[in-house]
């Protein structure tokens, strides 16, 4: 097989090792949200892939200019799972007040956020809505609970605003499609920016 075969075989490996993004996306429903969980899950994509270089195996002086199909179908699926991680962040119905279940799951994403590992990286908290209503209220609605969550993460933990943008999703991503009225279709997204 000739060199550019080889590569689109590669290629094509990593694709299918890694998946579509949101199939590999879990959300951490609010008792299962822990400070190292969040740290390992929004580590920057940049960050993630250099850690997945460094484990590859030392040579003295050859580099090999294609890596085996598992080693590069596992630094793909790392980098599209790094840098993101869904939280079921619940509300009161139909507005953006946050319950207190949900602060104790962002005090414990404030903690991941101050880390040692995460104190630079600035965030986009993405706020999601289900399909019921029309797209303009969810709109609205999910930009409300994208700022409600920062607003929260800046009062109480003193958060820096530069590092935190919030945006409304509406009802755009949607991770349970066979159940438009899903919980996880009501999450919020915390993702890394990249450096």
């Amino acid at each position: 097989m000739k060199l550019p075969s080889q590569l689109a075989v590669l290629a094509l490996a990593a694709l299918l090792a890694a998946g579509p993004a949101s199939a590999q996306e879990k959300v951490l429903r609010e008792g299962q949200v822990t400070e190292q969980a969040l740290i390992d899950a929004l580590k920057p994509p940049a960050a993630a892939a250099s850690a997945a270089d460094e484990q590859q195996p030392r040579t003295r002086g050859f580099k090999p200019a294609v890596r085996p199909a598992v080693a590069a179908a596992g630094t793909a699926a790392t980098a599209a799972q790094s840098g993101r991680a869904s939280i079921l962040v619940t509300f009161v119905t139909d507005s953006a007040d946050l319950t207190p279940r949900a602060k104790s799951a962002l005090d414990v994403l404030a903690a991941a956020m101050k880390s040692e590992k995460l104190e630079k990286v600035k965030f986009t908290i993405e706020g999601h809505a289900d399909p019921r209503g029309g797209d303009e209220r969810n709109l609205k609605l999910s930009q409300s609970r994208a700022e409600s969550v920062r607003n929260y993460l800046m009062a109480q933990h003193g958060l820096a605003a530069d590092r935190i943008n919030a945006v409304g999703k509406g009802s755009t991503a949607l991770m349970n499609t066979a159940d438009p009225a899903a919980a996880e279709n009501r999450r919020v997204t915390i993702v890394a920016q990249p450096g």
